[in-house]
């Protein structure tokens, strides 16, 4: 009556066979295609923790069943027990409830429903994100901050531009983001997601993160960016919530002397308090002012859609027009459509060139061989990660599928040039916040040794794919010039490296901004001289 046998359905068994093949620690923050798979992970998880719900229940309801049996039974019973037993059947069921039965109740209060939730977790874990993800996608957010310019509050409120699901942050998440900040000695962001988790709590949230422990972060970080008076502010609504604290307790004691001594200083020197932080911010911004903007600057403002240089007499001059490349009998009949997006270095855009069962396939072979992206060191020439290029990618070849050849093909028809000295296809998926900071294509000339075990020279051109479009930023600029180029899906863009003489053209120096909202998937070729040689003839001019 009483054997319970535990049962949970096969489903929660079952894993993710896409997930087999990463390892622990696969930088899952590195790439969005990859980090679906851990949204079906999770939705097994769920899955078998429900399952595991529902067999508590099970055992709970035949528990329930059987006290309120015997607490009916026992109560006739008690009232005459003499009687109750005079009966010889009710004897031996006495007898039999207390040997048997109550061990079988024993055995399935004891009985474990946890086992098939508790494996599958554990099997699961080694696929789980690690703290290398967790500080990764938290660093990146503090990244999409800064390059966009976005307050903490639009962020924790979900109020991103192009955002579908909109999600807010809790006083947790802005703590940690904030403490994440703080173990980087990043005080700023310290400050700012510090501040924004104290309001919400001021706003009522609930949370098990405290006024006092905020306040602690808050008022020393406020410290280490030079602002004692505000930090003294802070610590005394800190004493306010405990007056036992020791380490708020010292800090006023030394704030109070720090101020005491600014301000005897400033009486010394005849000046009124406040008058030098004004003056240091005056002479601060009027050198900031007469510098040349440095290129981070540069770069962050053409990610945001700023200071872009294009003059409408120079924009009168950039065309669009069906193309068939001197006639080339693919496109004779079936022009592509091409767009010009610059005019020097010229940068020009190809529209409709990839279909969209050519993305899904390439997507789908890329994926797996998906791998954290590396930059080649200019002193030891070994590729290793960085923390500027936040993506992964694969290299693809006709051998994993006819269609890359047809791709290559097309690119080698469109723009006149060799593909057999070409890098192999790259496909790039970009991460939480995946950007590559500025950078060129091309090995300078203090990089003698760049591509020399290719043994096909320089990169001559680069051929970029748009596989995706991005709901916000996502954009390639080229910061010496002011140019920025908005990703469309299916349409490509092609910009020559080299100058016909051999020589490097400098303005040809990108990025990738800064993914803030969506999902970016590109794939490029890398062209090299070799091959070229009466496709592209050299010339005598080094800017030619």
């Amino acid at each position: 009556m009483l054997s319970f046998r535990m049962e949970l359905p096969c489903l929660c068994l079952l894993l993710l066979n896409c997930l087999q093949s990463l390892s622990a620690g696969n930088d899952f923050y590195t790439s969005i295609g990859q980090m679906t798979d851990l949204l079906y992970t999770e939705k097994d998880l769920v899955t078998s923790l429900k399952d595991y719900i529902r067999a508590e229940e099970t055992k709970l309801e035949k528990i329930k069943v059987w006290a309120d049996k015997m607490e009916s039974l026992s109560a006739a019973a008690t009232l005459d027990p003499e009687g109750y037993l005079g009966n010889p059947v009710n004897a031996f069921k006495l007898m039999k409830r207390l040997n048997t039965e109550w061990a079988e109740l024993e055995s399935l209060v004891l009985s474990d429903t946890t086992d098939g939730f508790v494996s599958n977790l554990t099997i699961q874990r080694q696929y789980f994100p690690t703290d290398e993800d967790q500080t990764g996608a938290a660093k990146a957010l503090l990244r999409l901050q800064d390059t966009y310019r976005l307050t903490a509050n639009t962020i924790a409120t979900g109020d991103l531009p192009g955002a579908k699901h909109k999600t807010f942050m809790t006083v947790e998440d802005c703590y940690e983001l904030g403490k994440i900040a703080y173990s980087d000695v990043d005080y700023y962001h310290t400050e700012l997601w510090m501040s924004q988790a104290l309001k919400q709590l001021e706003h009522g949230e609930e949370s098990n993160i405290d006024k006092v422990t905020v306040l602690d972060y808050l008022s020393y970080s406020i410290y280490q960016q030079g602002e004692i008076d505000r930090a003294l502010d802070y610590t005394k609504q800190l004493l306010k919530l405990d007056s036992e604290h020791q380490r708020a307790n010292g800090n006023l004691k030394y704030f109070e002397f720090q101020l005491e001594k600014q301000r005897k200083a400033d009486e010394a020197e005849g000046k009124k308090p406040g008058k030098k932080e004004t003056t240091e911010k005056k002479e601060k911004s009027k050198k900031v002012s007469n510098r040349q903007v440095p290129e981070r600057k540069k770069y962050e403002m053409l990610c945001r859609g700023e200071g872009i240089k294009m003059t409408p007499r120079r924009q009168s001059r950039l065309f669009c027009r069906y193309y068939d490349n001197n006639h080339n009998p693919k496109y004779v009949l079936a022009p592509v459509k091409q767009q010009d997006e610059w005019d020097r270095p010229y940068i020009v855009r190809y529209l409709d060139i990839l279909s969209e069962t050519e993305i899904e396939k390439v997507k789908q072979l890329a994926k797996p061989r998906l791998r954290r992206a590396t930059i080649s060191n200019p002193i030891t020439g070994v590729l290793e990660t960085a923390p500027y290029r936040i993506s992964k990618s694969a290299w693809l070849t006709g051998y994993e599928d006819p269609m890359i050849d047809v791709i290559n093909q097309r690119i080698e028809d469109l723009t006149g040039l060799e593909m057999d000295t070409a890098e192999e296809l790259q496909v790039a998926n970009y991460g939480v916040g995946g950007q590559y900071e500025p950078h060129f294509d091309f090995g300078r000339k203090d990089e003698p040794d760049a591509f020399k075990e290719l043994g096909t020279g320089n990169r001559i051109a680069t051929w970029l794919f748009y596989m995706s479009d991005v709901a916000s930023g996502g954009a390639t600029v080229f910061p010496d010039v002011g140019a920025a180029v908005w990703p469309k899906k299916g349409s490509a863009v092609f910009w020559y490296n080299l100058f016909p003489s051999g020589e490097g053209d400098y303005s040809t120096r990108h990025a990738a901004c800064p993914v803030l909202v969506g999902n970016k998937w590109v794939s490029n070729k890398w062209i090299h001289e070799r091959g070229q040689e009466w496709r592209r003839p050299c010339s005598l001019k080094e800017s030619d």
